[in-house]
């Protein structure tokens, strides 16, 4: 077996299936050039100079860490060449990659993270150097994001304290090119040469079974971050060389997933970098690296948490402030020109009822999607309409005390509305992202790949009714003519189709087109794979809603996903509230408090269907039928999933929530929906 490709999957089904058509679109060569040709078991033929065939094996592993998104169903079913292995939790990065090293075959093993893209010389260029180079123990290749931009991460240096603190304090940034301030990214060595270097990346980390047998396998101390800095530290130790071949390259999306800022990495990262300094470094020295880490490592996570909350409240505190001092305004000039007496309200009215007003507004904003981005006025004029007509009928059911005037309560509401929509108009103005009001323009799209398929995609860019299309049938074309079409037409998005354009190809032109001069937006790049329902580009690992998938899902907005959790939250809460009454009409009480707890706490959703959300449901669509002593066929059961996700309504979970309330302690947990 000459190469095994192992990559570790977490909900990241598309990107894992585009990673997987590339791998078995790569081209696994010896020598300059020779044509090679993909075997149905996944293994490569390539045509031998006298006109004679060689076979080399290749095979690849997926380890699933219990995806919740389809990924493993996929896999099975467009994939079945694949060694799958589906784990029931999520063991970790290292320990998931060792279940597959313990059991590959290859004289050369691959490391690879789902969210890449290999071009198709890619693996055969790193088995040639492999052969060539004898003291070579691990490789890397040079990584570009999905904009086509070199990714510093593809050559990485030992992380020593100096090095740990130039990049933590940015000063690595003020001096990219130094020996000395950059040495984390090993930035004085050319982006475009082949070197020597220390650390490996993760996301393509290859290494030797002649390196494999002396080093051994990952260590699973690391759940996640640190492991590829301790292995390939390891294959130097052992007397082998790692190396960067600049020449070899993938995409890789370089998912952010991960909140630097939240309590969550900090501790992990924090946890990871402790193990690797007390293993490689000693006595005090290790006692004060470990100390400057870990107060640097808080002191980020503190200062990004600020800042998102700065972020957060900074809005919602104008909108309350700009609120308070029109409603005493408005109290001021009610009490002297109606009652004749400044002193007429109680401090009670301005310090416990006027707060209380602007808080039942801005609640039902906040319900409505007020405050989500991008801002929608409609929304806020809704959600406060709605909080008026609260505050009006809780009004009425106060004692004769308590009722300061129903004027001012209506003035004070056409004041909040007016000037929180005043405050959105100045953020739009100021040209604040997330706040813009001007008429959304249409986006200009431009597609490029061979006439059947440019035709496929154009019209399901057609289908979603926002977007302007143009197209090159060319699965070749010239940058220049590209670049020169993305003028003219305003292009937003260039969108390659990889059925008739090399990932090779796609690399070059982003590259390309980002050096070009003259253009004053910003361009985003997406990448159709062949004969398939989605497109990916370099912002769809952050957020699934930059999947244009042919399924489009209402289910997927922010809003409907954030009232969602909001009906979890309450209908949870009131169950475990009225538990003592509750758990009598159950038919079964057996797992009532455990799916009650699991809703609560996030970890399940009431209503939902397999794979489309992180949460596991308990009830589904199906569930709003009457029962059944037979299952529904799989056709009917996708078509229902489909319809429920597309036309989305938070009264549809409530309707099946309250037809199946007596069956919640039924469900058994490990057997997933109720059906």
């Amino acid at each position: 077996m000459t190469l095994s490709v192992i990559i570790v999957n977490y909900n990241v089904k598309y990107f894992l299936e585009q990673c997987l058509e590339s791998v078995y679109h790569s081209q696994l060569t010896y020598g300059g050039g020779a044509d090679c040709m993909a075997e149905p078991d996944g293994g490569a033929t390539v045509a031998l100079a006298d006109g004679g065939m060689k076979a080399f094996e290749l095979e690849v592993f997926v380890v699933d860490n219990a995806s919740v998104d389809g990924s493993v169903e996929m896999v099975r079913r467009k994939y079945p060449q694949v060694h799958l292995i589906a784990n029931n939790d999520n063991p970790g990065f290292a320990k998931a990659n060792n279940q597959a090293i313990r059991q590959c075959k290859g004289d050369l093993i691959l490391l690879l993270n789902p969210d890449t893209v290999v071009e198709r010389d890619t693996f055969s260029q790193c088995v040639e150097f492999f052969e060539k180079t004898p003291d070579c123990g691990g490789l890397t290749v040079k990584m570009v994001n999905g904009e086509g931009k070199y990714l510093k991460e593809s050559k990485r240096g030992f992380p020593t304290p100096a090095a740990s603190f130039y990049k933590m304090s940015g000063l690595i940034h003020l001096f990219p090119h130094s020996k000395r301030i950059a040495a984390y990214y090993m930035g004085h060595l050319g982006d475009d040469n082949i070197n020597a270097i220390d650390i490996l990346p993760g996301a393509y980390l290859m290494f030797s079974r002649e390196a494999y047998n002396k080093v051994g396998v990952l260590d699973e101390s690391y759940f996640m971050y640190g492991e590829d800095i301790d292995f390939s530290w390891r294959i130097k130790l052992a007397g082998f060389q790692n190396y960067y071949l600049p020449t070899a390259r993938i995409i890789h999306y370089k998912g952010e997933s991960t909140k630097h800022g939240s309590m969550n990495y900090v501790y992990t990262f924090y946890n990871a970098m402790s193990i690797f300094v007390k293993r490689y470094f000693s006595g005090g020295n290790a006692r004060l690296f470990n100390s400057l880490l870990h107060v640097a490592i808080w002191a980020r996570a503190c200062l990004a948490w600020l800042k998102r909350m700065v972020q957060a409240i900074v809005v919602p505190l104008t909108d309350f402030a700009v609120a308070f001092a029109g409603f005493l305004g408005l109290k001021y000039l009610w009490a002297t020109y109606w009652a004749s007496n400044v002193h007429y309200y109680p401090a009670e009215y301005t310090y416990v009822a006027i707060p209380c007003y602007i808080l039942v507004l801005m609640l039902g904003s906040w319900l409505y999607g007020g405050y989500l981005k991008p801002v929608r006025l409609m929304r806020i004029v809704k959600g406060m309409l709605v909080g008026s007509a609260l505050l009006l009928v809780f009004y009425s059911l106060l004692n004769e005390s308590q009722r300061y005037s129903r004027a001012l309560l209506l003035l004070g509401c056409a004041w909040t509305l007016l000037s929180t929509l005043g405050i959105r108009g100045l953020l739009s103005l100021l040209h604040v992202q997330g706040y813009d009001l001007r008429p959304t323009k249409k986006r200009s799209c431009l597609i490029i790949g061979g006439e059947e398929e440019s035709l496929r995609v154009k019209q399901f860019y057609e289908g979603l009714g926002s977007v302007k299309t143009q197209t090159i049938t060319d699965a070749a074309p010239d940058s220049k003519r590209v670049n020169e079409i993305i003028h003219y037409y305003k292009v937003d998005e260039v969108v390659f189709c990889n059925k008739d354009i090399a990932t090779q190809k796609i690399i070059d032109m982003m590259t390309e087109l980002n050096q070009m001069p003259g253009r004053r937006w910003m361009v985003e790049y997406k990448i159709v794979p062949s004969d398939s329902d989605f497109i990916i580009g370099s912002n769809s690992i952050n957020s699934t809603e930059d999947l244009y998938a042919e399924e489009l899902r209402t289910i997927a907005t922010p809003l409907n996903r954030r009232n969602k959790r909001l009906l979890d939250i309450v209908s949870a809460m009131l169950l475990l509230i009225f538990s003592p009454v509750m758990i009598w009409v159950q038919n079964d009480k057996k797992h009532y408090f455990a799916h009650c707890w699991h809703v609560l706490t996030g970890r399940k959703t009431w209503v939902g269907t397999p794979g489309s959300e992180t949460r596991e449901p308990i009830f589904g669509p199906e569930d709003a039928l009457p029962r059944r002593t037979t299952p529904l066929s799989p056709e009917v059961q996708k078509r229902l999933y489909l319809r429920y996700m597309r036309n989305y309504k938070l009264t549809t979970d409530i309707q099946i929530l309250l037809k199946n309330i007596r069956r919640i302690g039924e469900v058994d947990p490990k057997k997933g929906l109720a059906g």
